[in-house]
């Protein structure tokens, strides 16, 4: 047993080779960089929880969703484009989504004064692509510092920085975000190397029931303390949103999913910035803003699950219309002013309906009003078009199975189609 002299303990251990470790000055000046789940497994939050659930879910349900190459291609390009915006616009970049698909395709010019915001576009973009690559490459590819500094010499490769800021190299100077004092310099690398080997360690296995959920949480804590840390002079709220949409996506979340929370985040900017300022302040809470990010995450699968419906009942409601004629022209007629009625969002009279199509027009150009009259009796008693107080719609709502009539018998869904029991058509 080793007895140590009260009057010089630290000359004893220098002798048996025993060093004594210094306390880092985060843990002073950052207390609440804890790399640890406590606060999370002390709340028993049924909301976030039940959030959570519903969440991995819908991405499950979006994951194995049929849809049309072109329908899905463009789904992908739209969530993309929200995504780019989101990441670069709630750092500044004034592009429109307009202005951002058609940088995306090489198609947007702009005035030397604002070259730099296409810039930032294209970079984000390329991030976008680097963590698909790496992730195509290898599905479990754990989180490495180096991949982080590559993501921040990818957002700021080609643009116009500060003195001293050197993109993708660990800042040497003290540096702050309104109110907020960042992470000391000299223990970024450290906390940087922390972080990534507690995002890839046994804390953030959610094993094979809940993987998404899971990610979910981990993309989201992988933000916050990475804002917290703040490791680069410029870039870091870019780098943090990439970071996100590798966590996610290499959890097996589909691509427009992952893209959700950046565009969640700018669409309430003011409320994105408060958040992370109360998580700081609050001496690192971070379940408020788990919770601010997962509900706005739920709300945008919500939102993207009904486009991809809206989308589907596009494609069956052709199918069924096409289904529903013969090849004669009358038949061939009567389509395609079912189909030409279902381009459109408010209800056509009937004077108008000869001039909804370039078919419409040149089909009834040389005919009589009574031919267009037979024509509507005759898709309405198929129940295709309904007859409203201002004119005629398509009868989309026929293919929607399983919905209770709300103006009816909820047991009996789509009551009063041709179909129904009464076996006539409302408009008869």
């Amino acid at each position: 047993m080793i007895t140590l002299r009260p009057e010089n303990p630290i000359t004893l251990l220098d002798r048996i080779g025993y060093t004594i470790p210094m306390p880092r000055s985060y843990e002073s000046s950052h207390p609440w960089i804890t790399f640890s789940l406590v606060e999370l497994e002390r709340t028993r939050s049924a909301g976030l929880w039940e959030m959570l659930g519903e969440c991995q879910s819908k991405c499950e349900h979006i994951a194995g969703v049929p849809l049309l190459p072109s329908v899905a291609q463009e789904l992908h390009l739209l969530y993309l484009i929200k995504g780019v915006q989101g990441t670069t616009a709630i750092e500044g970049n004034t592009l429109s989504e307009e202005e951002i698909r058609r940088a995306l395709d090489g198609e947007l010019e702009l005035p030397p004064s604002r070259k730099y915001l296409k810039q930032e576009i294209d970079n984000v973009q390329k991030g976008c692509k680097f963590v698909w690559q790496c992730l195509a490459a290898d599905p479990q590819l754990p989180l490495a510092v180096e991949t982080l500094k590559r993501l921040n010499r990818i957002v700021l490769d080609g643009l116009k920085l500060d003195a001293g800021i050197c993109p993708g190299e660990i800042r040497g100077y003290s540096v702050g975000v309104f109110r907020y004092r960042a992470a000391p310099a000299e223990d970024c690398q450290f906390l940087l190397e922390r972080l990534a080997a507690w995002l890839n360690g046994p804390d953030f296995d959610g094993g094979p029931q809940s993987p998404i959920a899971t990610a979910i949480i981990k993309a989201v804590i992988a933000h916050l303390y990475f804002a917290w840390i703040h490791p680069f002079g410029d870039g870091n709220g870019r780098t943090a949103r990439l970071l996100e949409f590798y966590i996610l996506l290499g959890s097996g979340v589909p691509t427009p999913v992952a893209h959700l929370l950046s565009n969640h985040y700018n669409l309430t900017r003011s409320e994105y910035y408060r958040q992370l300022d109360e998580a700081s302040r609050s001496g690192g809470r971070i379940m408020p803003f788990l919770r601010y990010a997962v509900q706005g995450l739920l709300d945008g699968l919500k939102g993207q699950i009904e486009k991809i419906r809206s989308s589907q009942i596009e494609i069956m409601w052709r199918y069924f219309v096409h289904e529903s004629f013969g090849d004669s022209d009358a038949e061939k007629r009567r389509r395609d002013l079912v189909l030409a009625l279902s381009e459109k969002d408010d209800p056509v009279p009937l004077s108008k309906l000869p001039e909804m199509s370039v078919q419409a027009i040149s089909a009834y150009r040389n005919r009589g009003r009574m031919t267009l009259v037979r024509d509507v009796n005759a898709v309405t008693a198929k129940n295709l078009i309904v007859k409203k107080e201002n004119g005629y719609m398509a009868n989309k709502p026929l293919i929607l199975a399983f919905l209770p009539d709300r103006a009816g018998d909820p047991e009996r869904p789509n009551a009063g189609s041709k179909h129904s029991p009464e076996g006539r058509s409302p408009a008869a």
